[in-house]
């Protein structure tokens, strides 16, 4: 589960996705471990080829919320 506590990474405008992606795991999972799933509200930041990349990398599911399951809707915004 992702928390709402914020992590700074360091990095150069000119990393690509796979540089991103593995310095995520390196800083970030190794605190908190890997998700089995991730749940988003389509926010462009979720979709974006970083994140696309790393869910790959990690076999993580990356599902998102819809107007048709209400329900999820409130779990994004916990």
């Amino acid at each position: 589960k992702l928390t709402k506590v914020a992590h700074f990474i360091t990095g150069n405008l000119k990393d690509d996705s796979p540089v991103l992606a593995k310095r995520f795991v390196h800083e970030i999972f190794r605190l908190h471990g890997v998700p089995e799933l991730i749940i988003s509200d389509r926010d462009p930041r979720m979709t974006s080829r970083f994140w696309q990349t790393l869910n790959a990398a990690l076999g993580t599911k990356l599902n998102f919320s819809s107007a048709y399951h209400p329900e999820t809707d409130g779990q994004t915004e916990r």
